[in-house]
């Protein structure tokens, strides 16, 4: 690391340690005069009576909150030791009525009014029911996918010019893009939406992918404003697709405005210079482990431009709380997917997991728990019995070992088992996990280099994996562009993970949101993969259907999923030749099935006791009654 680097940081970590004690950095402002409430509303009828406000500014630590309003009171003020911050919880009882209310701040004769909304919440918001094997979930970049309002491309203050040139600099794509095109999703078969960080990244560089939040209440101005999301949300919802927020809670940005006055010392971790995370997740679960590893997991610094949040500050646990069930209300969310899940503290997630879920039974949230082995995973989903027996209250899980699996074995296929056999083992490992139906399956994503080659000049790879991700147990997720076979390796930069969807911007001279724009090998993947998904949408059986599957034998794997009332077949042969498969062999599979029908090749086929399975292709064969 460059010795200026060094000497900024060590100035960055003095100025954390004595901000709040030795200045007051709104001494310009008013006092009294109050610049932030977080939340800045709140809703009745919620089953936690309590609200904790954040209330900001100069000297208002000194200062005593009331408010007269019907069902309405002050049950808690917390001081602290930064006097421009002041904590105050109120009880809402269902006397409250929906409007504003006064709250008052009072110091000697002067007295501050805040008028504190109360609203209304949507008709069954409790009953809300969160994404499921039934959804497929389609993760897009709002900066890389289309730009639908090039007006708000710079904003001044903000920084970070937009340049396309550069892969790491913004690229101007927001809201207004993905509103303009909830259709394509209809047309691909997709039935959720989860949108990579909208929150403000005031950064001076790379604040594209928006995991330096620097705001947690207000989305980015170059991406458009709280409005433009919730009216997108709505708009998906009359479009059938469901929406999920991407929220990020075990850092933060640097130039968020805490970092200039934090509310009290250990708000964040702080140490004698900059210390980073030794990114091993295992240690959490590893029964050997020192508590020096563990601290240095958890507390350490993701990066040098990203603070670690100590969710062990009761105050700041219960802000991040409230921040995911406010965002849930404010933007009728279908769902939550946390960042770095393992990286926070692991009691604050088992208790933000078990609040969202006390509010909203029927949600679903995922947490990004990036490691290789099934076990370490499993420890991780809600009601697993390993280890020490910690109970994360998490219901989904990302499924790593399977899209580690799937990134190898579609490539194997000269002879033998060995692709097949990783697909087959990773699956013989779920009876670690307490729901593996409820397990987030992908083959690539934001963060790994993509599943299609440059390379490749058929689309055997690409169709074998799409109809194991797509018939499998597990909720699948897509990353946008696969449809239509874009390509980018981890070695180049992360940037070149993310490259702009073509047809996203005006100058583009390829428009991949048509079917005009998508010619060759794209238009097939994309048509295969939406017959696969418009199929799979009305599919009971692949969204509830048990699951089994017999060993891989000749590059060939079968399995089969079923109810009592239905039943689909899928054959996957990863061989460079031709197979015959002897159906009693898979007896169990096809259950005295006489005639089905192939999904992929729409032919009726009538069974007996051969059936050809071309080299490099899949059957997914739905049982005639």
């Amino acid at each position: 690391m460059k010795k200026s680097i060094l000497l900024y940081l060590l100035l960055l970590m003095t100025m954390l340690q004595v901000s709040a004690q030795t200045t007051n950095p709104l001494s310009d402002q008013p006092q009294g005069k109050i610049l932030r409430v977080e939340p800045a509303c709140w809703w009745i009828g919620m089953k936690n009576a309590d609200v904790q406000l954040l209330v900001y500014g100069n000297q208002l630590g000194l200062y005593t909150p009331s408010v007269s309003a019907p069902g309405v009171v002050v049950s808690k003020v917390e001081k602290v030791e930064n006097p421009n911050y002041l904590f105050v919880t109120l009880t809402i009882s269902g006397k409250a009525k929906p409007g504003k209310i006064d709250l008052q701040f009072k110091k000697d004769n002067a007295i501050v009014h805040f008028p504190y909304e109360l609203k209304e919440r949507r008709k069954g918001s409790a009953l809300r029911q969160g994404f499921t094997a039934a959804d497929v979930l389609y993760l897009l970049m709002p900066d890389r996918f289309a730009n639908g309002n090039p007006s708000n491309d710079s904003i001044p203050g903000m920084g970070d010019e937009v340049n396309r040139k550069k892969p790491n600099a913004r690229h101007g794509g927001d809201i207004a893009g993905i509103d303009k095109h909830l259709d394509y999703f209809n047309d691909l078969g997709v039935t959720a939406l989860w949108i990579n960080p909208l929150l403000e990244n005031k950064m001076p560089s790379a604040s594209y992918h928006g995991y330096a939040i620097t705001d947690f209440y207000k989305v980015d101005a170059r991406f458009g404003s709280n409005e433009d999301y919730a009216r997108l949300s709505a708009n998906a919802h009359s479009k059938g697709l469901k929406m999920i927020m991407d929220m990020v809670f075990n850092h933060c940005g640097l130039k968020h405005y805490w970092l200039n006055d934090l509310p009290e010392k250990d708000w964040v971790h702080q140490w004698p210079s900059f210390t980073r995370s030794n990114f091993k997740s295992t240690i959490l679960n590893d029964p050997y482990a020192t508590s020096y590893d563990a601290k240095l997991m958890t507390d350490g610094w993701f990066d040098t431009s990203m603070p670690d949040l100590n969710q062990q500050n009761p105050r700041l646990a219960t802000y991040l709380i409230q921040n995911s069930i406010w965002w849930t209300e404010y933007a009728d969310l279908d769902g939550i997917r946390m960042d770095t899940y393992p990286y926070s503290d692991k009691q604050f997630l088992s208790n933000w997991c078990s609040s969202l879920l006390n509010e909203y039974p029927s949600y679903n949230i995922v947490g990004e728990t990036w490691t290789s082995t099934p076990a370490n995973i499993a420890y991780w989903q809600a009601n697993a019995k390993l280890g020490d027996r910690y109970n994360s209250n998490l219901p989904s899980v990302m499924d790593f070992p399977l899209t580690f699996a799937m990134e190898s074995a579609f490539d194997e296929h000269t002879g033998g088992d060995s692709g097949m056999e990783k697909i087959y083992g990773a699956l013989s490992q779920d009876f670690l996990y307490p729901d593996p139906m409820n397990l987030l399956t992908f083959v690539d994503n934001h963060d790994l280099s993509r599943f299609n080659k440059a390379k490749d000049t058929t689309l055997n790879r690409f169709k074998l994996a799409m109809t194991f991700l797509l018939t499998t147990r597990g909720i699948p997720q897509l990353y946008y562009g696969t449809e239509i076979l874009m390509t980018g390796e981890k070695s180049q930069g992360d940037g070149r993970l993310r490259n702009d969807f073509p047809g996203g911007w005006a100058e583009d001279k390829v428009n991949a949101f048509s079917s005009e724009g998508r010619l060759g090998l794209k238009k097939e993947a994309f048509d295969y993969l939406s017959r696969l998904l418009k199929w799979r949408k009305g599919s009971a059986v692949i969204a509830t259907g048990k699951l089994v599957h017999y060993v891989p034998g000749n590059g060939v794997y079968v399995y089969a999923r079923y109810t009592n009332k239905e039943r689909v077949i899928v054959i996957l042969n990863n061989d460079n030749k031709a197979h015959n498969l002897n159906i009693d062999r898979y007896a169990e599979a096809f259950a005295g099935a006489i005639v089905v029908s192939d999904v992929i090749s729409g032919k009726e086929i009538m069974l007996n006791k051969q059936l050809n399975v071309e080299a490099r292709s899949s059957m997914v064969l739905v049982v005639k009654k």
